[in-house]
């Protein structure tokens, strides 16, 4: 049976597990529970040792993904972050195959030249994701800018959050819709209201396995998917493996119907 490609975005153990651990010490967990690739946090980071994280990955055979929280686009701001280089030099350090980022306050005004030209022979590829702000979390924006982005051919995809739509209030569907092409990594995680009306992620009830699945149909087949919500309990382990196995196997017989 085939199975997709799945990723562990390191803050799915949570944070002061994460911290409490190192990140690079995390890599034999995520080998051990079918990963195939291990997301780095740059925000749970309390010292960088990119020699010692390389080499921590490598060991397990893991491909490295590099998530920075930077903003591509800044307020009133032409260029893009500064910090993006910074990013891009930590990514390229770790062996990292992507550097994700959120697009932040993308205008008709940003130059996506000068972008282009940073970009320009870097071995890592840059995803930008949905986040949950106004900015960045909203389809219109991005569908803007994804589409400037193809018609210049810029070496740039788009990471798609599942859940993350929720907090803008925008429909997933239709962004998978609109956006499903520039997909190239997929953010998993469910989302609950609290008592107290905050917006948490959560693993997957039966029917949000059903909606994403639906959802992968927009988008190319065989992308790698990441859990990005909680892994929890007395057998992490197990847990975990449950978790992997479950998005691994998802959607496999409607895209091979459809792809086949």
């Amino acid at each position: 049976m085939h199975l997709y490609p799945v990723s562990i975005s390191l803050s799915s153990f949570g944070a002061d597990y994460v911290r409490a651990q190192g990140q690079g010490q995390l890599a034999p967990l995520v080998a051990q529970i079918g990963a195939s690739h291990i997301e780095l946090r740059e925000e749970l980071f309390d010292s960088f040792d990119a020699s010692a994280l390389r080499s921590a990955i490598a060991a397990q055979g893991l491909t490295c993904v590099y998530s920075s929280p930077l903003e591509l686009w800044q307020p009133g701001q032409t260029a893009p972050n500064p910090q993006l280089q910074q990013a891009l030099a930590r990514a390229v350090a770790c062996d990292a195959v992507w550097l994700k980022v959120s697009l932040g306050f993308y205008s008709s005004a940003s130059d996506l030249n000068v972008l282009h030209e940073q970009l320009r022979g870097q071995p890592v590829r840059l995803l930008v994701e949905n986040d949950q702000t106004a900015q960045g979390g909203r389809i219109d924006p991005l569908v803007k800018f994804f589409s400037a982005v193809a018609e210049q051919g810029l070496p740039v995809g788009m990471t798609f959050d599942i859940g993350n739509w929720q907090w803008q209030q925008q429909s997933v569907s239709s962004a998978a819709l609109q956006l499903g092409r520039f997909v190239e990594y997929i953010h998993c995680k469910a989302v609950q209201r609290t008592a107290a009306g905050k917006l948490v992620a959560t693993p997957p009830e039966l029917t949000d396995l059903h909606q994403w699945a639906r959802l992968f149909r927009h988008m190319a087949p065989g992308l790698v998917r990441a859990i990005e919500y909680p892994l929890q309990g007395a057998d992490l382990l197990a847990v975990s493996q449950v978790q992997v196995a479950t998005l691994a196997a998802l959607g496999r017989a409607t895209q091979e119907v459809a792809h086949g």
